[in-house]
């Protein structure tokens, strides 16, 4: 019974990023993600009580897949500079077109707590470059400029051109790059 439970969430948090990528998170209903899903808006109902549990699953899954991207990244270049895989990957999430994220704020109004996973991914993510990265200036500037990229892009305020977006990322590269890495990461 859980494992046909679990599949049925994965069915609709799958029908839900296909719903979400064609019509947008702030449009997305319930009844269409049923429907995608081909489950009963009740069975939904089961798995997700609300839209905003709906959406927090799937950004919880978005910061889990964006975990699991910094890990292969990092490893498939062994000693890499942590920092500097960060920027790379989060200036490619960036480039990809999304829809405007303006339904986070109702997401928010509904559950207080809709946040919560992004904070705490956010503040490991942090404390793990910290770990990583011994110059905690260079790392402020990289990962709160990073930050301000991704929040523009989140919600429809990106104010640069690309080709000024590709300098700040080159500069936050150049800065990564003058980072020492710890001597057990290059070690691998």
């Amino acid at each position: 019974m859980k494992a046909q439970r679990k599949n049925s969430r994965e069915k609709i948090l799958a029908a839900a990023a296909d719903v979400a990528r064609e019509s947008g998170p702030g449009s997305l209903s319930l009844e269409a993600v049923a429907s995608r899903a081909g489950v009963s808006k009740g069975g939904l109902l089961y798995n997700f009580p609300t839209k905003a549990k709906l959406m927090q699953a799937l950004v919880e899954g978005y910061l889990r897949d964006f975990g699991q991207a910094l890990e292969v990244a990092g490893s498939k270049d062994k000693g890499s500079n942590p920092l500097a895989v960060y920027i790379r990957l989060s200036a490619e999430h960036c480039e990809d077109k999304q829809p405007s994220a303006s339904w986070i704020f109702s997401a928010m109004a509904e559950d207080p707590d809709f946040m919560t996973p992004i904070k705490t991914f956010k503040q490991q993510l942090f404390e793990r470059l910290k770990g990583e990265t011994p110059d905690i200036k260079a790392l402020l500037i990289c990962y709160l400029a990073i930050e301000g990229l991704r929040s523009m892009s989140l919600f429809d305020s990106d104010v640069l051109s690309k080709d000024e977006r590709k300098l700040l990322v080159s500069s936050l590269l150049e800065i990564a790059a003058s980072t020492p890495v710890r001597d057990d990461i290059r070690q691998g």
